[in-house]
């Protein structure tokens, strides 16, 4: 959730600290700070709020040194204050972390008991007075950060410099906070990710869990959780500037929407090769159960696909949150397989469902953005979604790019199982190949969007419905407004609408309604009749037939192209997004990073 920048090496690192700080600001923050090493003395800068705080600090006191480390905060233990904020320091030790220390409290009590005095609030403190106080008693830095590893519990990602050493500094990874060592030109860096190195190297390599790593700014050494010398591949990355650039757009989250069209055809075209599907072999046939676990809008995803793999392929699936499903522990059956939904591939809660899974003998499969990511590492099989980097916090297209995957799996599994014949098999499959085109069409209705959002901007709270695979994306479009505009909204299946939510109903509560025409079509007409009975303010997502059928009904329309059971999920995810971003604009919020909200979520 945090982010890491670090850099040693023969040139000044200051401003290349907050550049780099710069690119981490997508994954959500309400801090930051840097520290460098300059004559063996340390130097910091902390600010609390944005980073241009942090920039106005540095322009009136720059930090000199060739040594660097900076961070952004997302606050877990104590306030986002500027006290709380990283790099935490001691006359021996700076240091920058992301995740959790579990058993902090403890460590807190023991060293407060040998008179050690702590400043802030957080866990963080204790591993920087825990490494100095095995520096005082006469280890050197490498030795004082083992012994420091092996006592703390937890998911942390650290780097760390050490004052009297210039040219040093070390790194260490545990649990689902991602670690990755840049390799430069007489120089070496340290990040949270290969968006944080994008403008000083291409050549990277990832920590595995338990590893650390100490860095010079001529070579790296790597070890692993038993202090043991270990070798990690180094690859070249895959993210360039220009890919995590707004180019001409107002936000991140608007350029993303309109990728979606190209995004989702390079998805399409990676598993799709002549007629026929290019998938990792399953044993579809003998697949008792399918688990779904991930979080947010993955697992939206998710439910989508419970609806097509159960309806196409005859194939029972439970799907649950991934912080929910592994405190059930649920039974599992064997021959199982589990499948793990996530944009960055390092949701804590769901890498621990997936290891819980694992554990029960299930075949793991994963949808992941990051081949490099924890998730895909740890899966028996990886389907790759073609999103490109994300940056917006609010998913787009991420979500489309794993939907478009998933159909293809669901068909696979259908065709396979026998449930679909190869004619229509091959018919749903060709069909996938408009869905770049038909996103393109909606797209042209951006202006429409705006206009809609105009009424939604003014609402408190705001209601979507949907029925079938339409329910899910009810559920999105509900969270995608909450999360950019800060209006409360509420996803409900159509047909619940009676059971308690329609006494809410009245003049000031927008209505969002998902309504294809498709076979559950007149079931939800009818359940807009009773919304509009009781004269909330409809609006509806249909297409020409849609329209036509529901005649005359006072509503703000937003008329689509013709959908198939594969494809409307996808092509009304764009209207749902656009009507979230215009509505976030029109009330001024920060469209790209939403209070309190971080892009990995690598803590629980």
């Amino acid at each position: 959730m945090c982010g890491i920048i670090a850099i040693v090496g023969n040139h000044p690192v200051g401003q290349r600290l907050l550049h780099g700080l710069e690119k981490l600001e997508y994954r959500g923050y309400d801090s930051a700070g840097m520290a460098t090493i300059s004559d063996g003395k340390i130097h910091k800068l902390k600010a609390e709020g944005k980073l241009i705080k942090l920039k106005e600090k540095f322009l009136e006191t720059p930090l000199e040194g060739y040594n660097g480390i900076g961070h952004t905060r997302w606050a877990t233990h104590g306030q986002p204050t500027e006290i709380n904020a990283h790099p935490h320091t001691n006359p021996k030790v700076a240091l920058v972390h992301n995740g959790i220390i579990e058993n902090y409290a403890e460590l807190r009590q023991d060293l407060e008991s040998k008179g050690c005095v702590f400043e802030s609030e957080t866990d963080t403190e204790v591993v920087a007075h825990l490494i100095a106080h095995h520096i005082e008693k006469g280890l050197i830095p490498q030795e004082a950060v083992a012994k420091t590893l092996k006592l703390l519990k937890g998911s942390f990602a650290l780097a760390i410099l050490f004052t009297g050493y210039d040219n040093l500094l070390i790194a260490a990874r545990q649990g689902g906070s991602p670690l990755a060592i840049g390799y430069g030109d007489h120089e070496m860096y340290v990040g949270s990710d290969a968006i944080a190195l994008v403008a000083l190297t291409q050549q990277i390599s990832y920590l595995e869990d338990g590893d650390w790593a100490v860095l010079s700014p001529e070579s790296v050494s790597i070890f692993d959780k038993d202090d043991k010398p270990v070798e990690r591949a180094i690859q070249k990355s895959q993210v360039s500037e220009s890919s995590i650039g707004k180019g001409d757009y107002d936000h991140f989250m608007m350029k993303e929407i309109f990728e979606q069209p190209r995004a989702i055809e390079a998805t399409i075209n990676a598993y799709q090769k002549d007629g026929a599907l290019d998938l990792p072999s399953l044993p579809w046939d003998s697949i008792s159960r399918m688990t779904i676990s991930a979080c947010g809008t993955a697992c939206y995803a998710g439910l989508v696909a419970k609806y097509w793999f159960e309806r196409l392929a005859r194939l029972s699936v439970e799907i649950d949150v991934a912080s929910e499903f592994r405190y059930r522990t649920p039974p599992l059956p064997e021959k199982g397989l589990s499948l793990f939904i996530s944009q960055s591939g390092e949701t804590i809660d769901t890498i621990a469902a997936l290891d819980y899974t694992k554990s029960q003998g299930q075949t793991v499969l994963s949808i992941v953005n990051v081949p490099e990511s924890s998730i895909a590492r740890r899966s028996d099989a990886v389907l790759l979604t073609k999103a490109g980097p994300e940056i917006g916090v609010a998913s787009t297209k991420a979500f489309t790019t794993q939907l478009s995957v998933l159909a293809l799996l669901a068909l696979d599994a259908a065709h396979k199982r026998g449930c679909l014949d190869t004619k229509t098999f091959e018919e749903m499959l060709f069909g996938l190949r408009f869905l770049p085109a038909l996103c393109e069409s909606v797209l042209t209705q951006n202006a429409k969007a705006k206009a809609i959002a105009k009424s939604l901007s003014k609402a408190r709270d705001v209601f979507f419905l949907g029925r079938g695979v339409s329910y899910p994306m009810a559920l999105e479009g509900a969270l995608k407004l909450k999360e950019t505009s800060y209006i409360h909204a509420e996803g409900f299946a159509a047909g619940e609408m009676k059971h308690g939510p329609i006494a809410l109903l009245d003049k000031n509560l927008p209505v969002v309604v998902v309504a294809p025409y498709d076979d559950l079509f007149e079931k939800t007409a009818s359940n807009i009749q009773e919304v509009a009975a009781r004269g909330a303010h409809l609006i509806i997502l249909t297409d020409k037939l849609g329209m036509a059928k529901l005649g005359s009904l006072p509503a703000e329309y937003f008329i689509l192209p013709e959908t198939t059971l594969l494809t409307s999920p996808i092509v009304y995810a764009l209207p749902l997004q656009l009507l979230a971003y215009h509505t976030a604009v029109i009330k001024g919020t920060d469209v790209d990073q939403p209070r309190n909200l971080a892009k990995s979520v690598t803590v629980e």
